[in-house]
């Protein structure tokens, strides 16, 4: 992948950082954005600007450029103004990860407004504006891939998930839209589905273990087939290297899983 350049959200931690690392250390630059500040309405912290400045630290040690900037995936306006100074700076753009992504846990008569709002705008709407502002500068590149990361919580309907598992099934038919719209021009489109992810979004889901306890006919929903119960989330960047690079070349409309068999039972 070297002289290519990848747009990631969610970009100062867990998976995003993960994704920055291991695309750089293939030879893409990074263009990486991440709000670094916490919403209202998530109960566990975000990501800091110490983290996104780690990420960067550790990006350019690879060698690599990399750019960032803290914006919020839910205002179009400034994500489309960080991108195209993203792709001024560093020439073009070749991959993008739509990645920025939050989780809470509750059942479906807790689920208030603010919740369901910060839940959808920032893993959904996001989402979709980052394909929105990135999609004109892939054209003007001649090709592309698009990599939305989604979640097991994609697939199937996993219990006290609902704003979460609506706006990652949504992932998915904007993914599936976005493939065949986007196929003429070269641009590939897929998305990415992990199992339980070891990184700091575990937070989000503080009190799961309490509500399967209570409705115990709920528990095997969650259990993966293979004798682990998190991947890391280098896992998943391998899997989006493969998505990312000209390997995939013919790859597009794919939903693949990195959840040791979850989405199997």
């Amino acid at each position: 992948m070297a002289g290519s350049v990848a747009l990631i959200t969610g970009v100062a931690r867990g998976q995003g950082r993960s994704h920055a690392v291991r695309l750089a250390r293939e030879g893409a630059d990074i263009i990486g954005i991440d709000l670094c500040a916490d919403v209202d309405a998530i109960p566990y912290p975000l990501a800091t600007p110490a983290d996104l400045d780690e990420t960067a630290r550790l990006v350019a040690e690879t060698g690599a450029r990399v750019i960032t900037a803290r914006v919020d995936v839910r205002d179009l306006d400034a994500m489309v103004s960080a991108v195209e100074a993203g792709v001024a700076e560093l020439g073009r753009l070749d991959v993008v990860v739509a990645n920025a992504g939050v989780c809470t846990v509750q059942r479906w008569d807790e689920v208030t407004p603010a919740v369901w709002d910060a839940v959808i705008g920032t893993n959904l709407t996001g989402a979709w504006h980052t394909c929105v502002a990135s999609i004109p500068h892939l054209l003007d590149t001649g090709a592309g891939s698009i990599i939305l990361i989604s979640s097991t919580a994609g697939l199937k309907g996993q219990p006290f998930f609902a704003p979460y598992a609506a706006s990652k099934h949504g992932m998915v038919g904007v993914m599936r839209v976005l493939a065949n719209e986007l196929a003429a021009s070269g641009i590939r489109v897929n998305s990415i589905h992990p199992t339980g992810v070891d990184t700091p979004m575990l937070a989000g889901l503080d009190g799961l273990t309490k509500r399967i306890d209570a409705s115990p006919d709920t528990g095997s929903i969650f259990l993966n087939s293979l004798p682990v119960d998190l991947v890391a989330p280098e896992d998943v960047s391998e899997a989006l290297v493969y998505l990312a690079s000209t390997e995939s070349r013919y790859v597009t409309g794919l939903t693949l899983t990195v959840d040791a068999g979850a989405s199997a039972r």
